[in-house]
C-alpha cells in the first residue's frame, strides 16, 4: 500500500487532467455510438477504477474507446435494444476473461515496433486534425469522433474547411493563449519553481472557464453548443442507468456482437498497452494476459450498469504519461473525480470550453506524432519506414486495425523477404542458458534475429531474477531487428533498477556494433 501512494504527489495532478480530458471523449464517444451519453461516463467511471485497480499497467488509462464506436452503433442498431446490447457487453467481458485465462495477451509480442510507431503517431495525427475545428469555435462534430467519415456527414478534412468558415472568436482566443501557456509551462522558467507541481492543463481549463464566465451576456460569449455538458441535470441516477437484459443470453446474433466486441476489445488494448509501454519513461512491461483479464472485469462491471465496452486507450495513457502520472493511482482517480462530478458539479463543468481542451489535446498529439519522431524513423531505412508510413496513413484514413492490419502484413512481407535473401545463414533459435553451480545466465542470439523472435527475447528476459547475473551474446548475429535493439535497450534500465548484473557481448563485425548502443 505504501508503494502505491509513493508517487501520490504526481499521480493526483495527472489523474485531474486525464479527468478534464477523459469526460468530453466519453460523451462523445457516446454520442458517436449512438448510445445514451450517461453511458460513456459509466465507461470512463470503470475503465478508470476498476480496470485501473485490476490492470498491471502502471500508467494505461481505460475507458469508452473512439475505436469501437462503429461496431457499437451497428451492434445496437441489429440487436434493436440498449438493454440487448449491455447483455453483449457483459458476455463480451466474460469472454474477455477467458482469453486472458488461455494467455492470449502474448499476441501483441508478435507486432513490430514501427508498426506501434507507426500506431501512436496517426493518433497523434488524427487528435490535431480532430482538435482543429474545436480550436476554432466549430464543434458541430462531438469529441471522440475519430472516425475519417463523421457522424455529422463530415470527413475529416472537410470537417477543418467548415471550421475556418465558421471562427469563433473567443475560442480562438482562448486556444492561443491556452497553447502559449502549455508551451510556456514545460520552459525552464517554470519548472525551476514550485508552479512545477500544477499542471498546466489545470491552469489553462481555469482559466478558460473564467473567460467563459466572464464573456457571458457580451457579443463574445461561448454559447452552450462550446461547452462540455454533462447531460445530468434535473435527472436521477435512477433515470440515468440502464441494466442489460440478458432474457436472449443464447441467440446466436447477441453471442456473436459480444464475440466480435471481445476480439476487437482485445486487440485494440494489448496494442494499446504496446504502445502506452512504450511512452513510459520508466520502461516497465505491462503483462498482457492480466490486462486482458482486468478489461474482462471492467466490461462485466460496465454493461451491468449501464455502460460502454471499454478498453485501454491511448490518448488518455499519454495524457496521463505527459501530465507526469507515475502509477496506477492516477487512473484510479481520474474513474473517482469523474463519478463525482455528476452528481457534485456538473453546472460548474458547464464552463469548460471545448477551446481549453482543444489546446491540451493539440499538445498530446503534437508529442505524440513529432516530426523527429517521424525523421527518426526514416534514418532506420526504408525496411523500417515503409510499413511505418503504411500504418500512419491507414489509420488516419481508415481506422485503426485497418492501419496496423496493413503495416502488419507489410512487415510480414519485408520478413519473408529477408528469409529468402538470407537463406544462407545459420537457422539457430534462441538459447537461454542457467549455470547450476552460480545461477548466471546466458542469452544466445541466432545469426538472424527478426522481429518475430520479440516474444522469444520478451519471455527469456523475463526469466532473470532480481541482484541475478546476464550476459547476453551478440557475437554470432549477422542481422537483427531493431525491435529485439530496442528490447535490449530497454532492459538495460530494468537490469539498473532490478540489481542485475548484465553484461553484453557485441556483434562481431565493426561496421554491425554501431547497430546495438552499449
Amino acid at each position: 500500500m505504501h508503494s502505491f501512494f509513493k508517487t501520490w504527489k504526481r499521480d493526483l495532478p495527472a489523474g485531474l487532467v486525464v479527468f478534464l480530458i477523459a469526460v468530453p471523449l466519453c460523451l462523445g464517444i457516446a454520442l458517436a455510438s449512438d448510445a445514451p451519453p450517461f453511458a460513456g461516463l459509466i465507461a470512463g467511471i470503470v475503465g478508470g477504477i476498476v480496470v485501473g485497480s485490476i490492470s498491471g499497467s502502471s500508467i494505461g488509462v481505460s475507458g469508452p474507446a473512439a475505436g469501437l464506436t462503429a461496431i457499437v452503433a451497428s451492434a445496437i442498431h441489429d440487436l434493436g435494444t440498449f438493454e440487448l446490447f449491455l447483455a453483449a457487453v457483459v458476455i463480451a467481458g466474460v469472454f474477455q476473461l477467458i482469453l486472458g485465462l488461455l494467455r492470449a495477451g502474448t499476441i501483441s509480442h508478435y507486432f513490430p515496433n514501427v508498426v506501434i510507431k507507426g500506431m501512436l503517431a496517426a493518433i497523434g495525427i488524427i487528435i490535431i486534425l480532430k482538435q482543429l475545428p474545436h480550436a476554432v469555435g466549430y464543434d458541430k462534430d462531438p469529441e471522440g469522433d475519430e472516425n475519417w467519415v463523421q457522424i455529422d456527414g463530415e470527413n475529416t478534412f472537410s470537417e477543418i474547411i467548415n471550421g475556418l468558415n465558421h471562427v469563433t472568436p473567443s475560442a480562438v482566443v482562448i486556444t492561443l493563449l491556452s497553447l502559449i501557456l502549455l508551451i510556456v509551462w514545460e520552459r525552464k522558467i517554470i519548472q525551476r519553481t514550485f508552479l512545477k507541481n500544477i499542471p498546466g492543463a489545470l491552469i489553462v481549463v481555469v482559466i478558460g472557464m473564467l473567460l467563459t464566465y466572464l464573456l457571458q451576456g457580451s457579443d463574445w460569449q461561448l454559447i452552450a453548443e462550446h461547452r462540455v455538458d454533462l447531460g445530468v441535470s434535473g435527472k436521477s441516477a435512477a433515470e440515468l442507468i440502464t441494466f442489460p437484459d440478458f432474457s436472449q443470453w443464447n441467440n446466436p446474433n447477441l453471442l456473436l456482437v459480444a464475440a466480435t466486441l471481445a476480439i476487437v476489445a482485445s486487440i485494440e488494448t494489448l496494442l494499446s498497452v504496446d504502445a502506452s509501454d512504450k511512452l513510459d519513461p520508466e520502461k516497465r512491461v505491462t503483462p498482457g494476459n492480466r490486462e486482458l483479464f482486468a478489461q474482462g472485469a471492467g466490461n462485466i462491471v460496465s454493461g451491468l450498469v449501464g455502460g460502454l465496452p471499454v478498453t485501454q486507450v491511448v490518448v488518455r495513457s499519454s495524457a496521463n504519461v505527459n501530465s507526469g502520472g507515475a502509477s496506477k493511482l492516477s487512473a484510479i482517480f481520474h474513474g473517482v473525480l469523474i463519478a463525482v462530478s455528476i452528481f457534485t458539479i456538473a453546472g460548474l463543468m458547464n464552463y469548460i470550453p471545448y477551446a481549453s481542451l482543444a489546446a491540451i489535446l493539440l499538445m498530446v498529439g503534437y508529442k505524440l506524432a513529432k516530426p523527429k519522431i517521424i525523421l527518426a524513423v526514416f534514418k532506420e531505412g526504408w525496411l523500417q519506414f515503409i510499413p511505418f508510413i503504411l500504418t500512419v496513413i491507414a489509420i488516419v484514413r481508415f481506422d485503426l486495425l485497418t492501419g496496423v492490419g496493413l503495416g502488419l502484413a507489410c512487415a510480414v512481407f519485408i520478413l519473408i523477404i529477408q528469409r529468402l535473401t538470407l537463406a544462407d545463414l545459420e537457422r539457430r533459435k534462441l538459447l537461454l542458458h542457467e549455470d547450476g553451480k552460480t545461477g548466471d545466465f546466458l542469452l544466445e542470439f541466432p545469426d538472424f534475429t527478426p522481429f518475430s523472435k520479440k516474444s522469444s527475447v520478451i519471455k527469456s528476459l523475463k526469466k532473470i531474477p532480481e541482484n541475478g547475473s546476464l550476459k547476453i551474446d551478440l557475437s554470432s548475429v549477422q542481422t537483427i531487428s531493431t525491435d529485439v535493439i530496442e528490447l535490449i535497450d530497454e532492459f538495460k534500465i530494468t537490469a539498473k533498477s532490478k540489481n542485475i548484473n548484465l553484461q553484453i557481448i557485441p556483434r562481431k563485425t565493426s561496421k554491425n556494433k554501431k547497430d546495438l548502443k552499449n
